[in-house]
């Protein structure tokens, strides 16, 4: 599913690397705040959904080759953030919708999470 398709499903605004999105192809998700689990989910196309607004976010999903993160409950990125993103070829979106809600509207639009985010 295209990254531009999921933000219109979850009514997400995107804040940086709109021109990348378009063709940003997404197959599977990971909601948390812990970038700890976020390292252990290791899956190529996700999205990783979290509250959490630092720069340490960027820094993992580089590391993991994630291209989209979802800010959720209406958090938003500095512009520091935004301006790394930008340089690190990842899209940002913000969405007012918890994360339950919007991991939801993936699921029940076909997008899969994976058993192994989060568990331990």
């Amino acid at each position: 599913m295209r990254a531009t398709e999921i933000a219109r499903i979850i009514n997400a605004e995107i804040v940086a690397g709109e021109e990348i999105a378009y063709n940003l192809d997404i197959e599977t998700a990971c909601g948390s705040d812990l970038m700890s689990d976020v390292i252990a989910f290791v899956k190529e196309r996700v999205a990783l959904l979290t509250g959490l607004t630092n720069p340490q976010v960027l820094r993992t999903a580089d590391l993991m080759d994630i291209r989209l993160i979802i800010f959720v409950r209406g958090k938003k990125p500095s512009a520091e953030m935004i301006q790394m993103a930008r340089e690190q070829g990842i899209v940002l979106m913000k969405t007012h919708n918890t994360m339950f809600t919007a991991c939801g509207e993936l699921y029940q639009a076909g997008i899969k999470g994976d058993s192994s985010c989060g568990d331990h």
